[in-house]
């Protein structure tokens, strides 16, 4: 049911613990505040974090004549939600599946789920290239896909992972939007200052060297962990902070 979607987008990364589903989050909410109607599919089966961030948890998946029903997080229903989070009695519950009942229950969320009319759909993918992914382009074959965003961190060993995602998208035929490099540097919560715990320039070079847009770098700022489990966009409550001033980039950029 993506047919009254506009623009869908993938967010990928070769490596876990990359703060993809974070990105995912605060991109989605960012498209939210400059007014576009966003619905964010949460595909990480075995890591479906979404829920938790948003401040969703807790939150029923309701069935209609047309499918299920996403979970909005405010009554304008400017903001869709759906993730197998939702269907899981605890949080705590591990998703135990082989290939192929991953593989069915991400062929529903991409066919069964009412979305209604939406500007931008975004994908929350699993970390690797595995079936999910597959699966994922199988269905997006019919339908048009924007491309996918490419999330990392500066380290060179989750650069060298995202060297093979790009590797993959171009066996795959996804256009590549751009790489985000995620935790580059760490914001200091009392004076603001930017400290480069970890190398930088990871993904910049990357981009370069693959020839793919880069987008910008979101630090590890602790004012943005605390907005976890509210479910409130970074722009709104951090409208001068270096995070906030790169997801307005990004917004324009893929938007444009």
């Amino acid at each position: 049911m993506l047919d009254k979607v506009k623009h869908i987008i993938l967010v990928l990364s070769g490596k876990g613990g990359v703060g993809k589903s974070t990105v995912s989050t605060q991109l989605a909410l960012a498209l939210k505040e400059t007014g576009y109607k966003v619905g964010l599919l949460d595909i990480d089966l075995c890591g479906p974090s979404i829920p938790y961030i948003l401040g969703l948890e807790g939150k029923d998946v309701h069935q209609c004549d047309e499918g299920w029903v996403p979970v909005y997080i405010d009554n304008d229903k400017s903001l869709a939600v759906m993730s197998i989070g939702f269907l899981l009695k605890n949080r705590d519950d591990p998703v135990v599946w082989r290939g192929p009942k991953k593989t069915a229950m991400i062929r529903q969320f991409l066919t069964d789920v009412h979305w209604d009319e939406l500007d931008y759909l975004i994908i929350d993918t699993p970390p690797g290239t595995s079936d999910e992914h597959i699966t994922v382009m199988e269905n997006m074959k019919d339908v048009k896909c924007d491309g996918a965003v490419l999330v990392t961190t500066p380290q060179e060993v989750a650069v060298d992972d995202v060297r093979k995602e790009v590797t993959f998208c171009r066996k795959t035929g996804i256009n590549i939007l751009g790489i985000v490099e995620n935790m580059s540097g760490y914001v200091c919560p009392h004076c603001s200052d930017c400290t480069n715990i970890f190398s930088t320039g990871g993904g910049a070079a990357l981009a370069e060297m693959v020839k793919v847009p880069f987008l910008g770098t979101l630090p590890i700022d602790p004012k943005v962990g605390e907005l976890a489990g509210s479910g409130k966009s970074c722009l709104q409550e951090l409208p001068d902070s270096s995070t906030s001033n790169t997801l307005k980039d990004i917004v324009a950029i893929l938007t444009k």
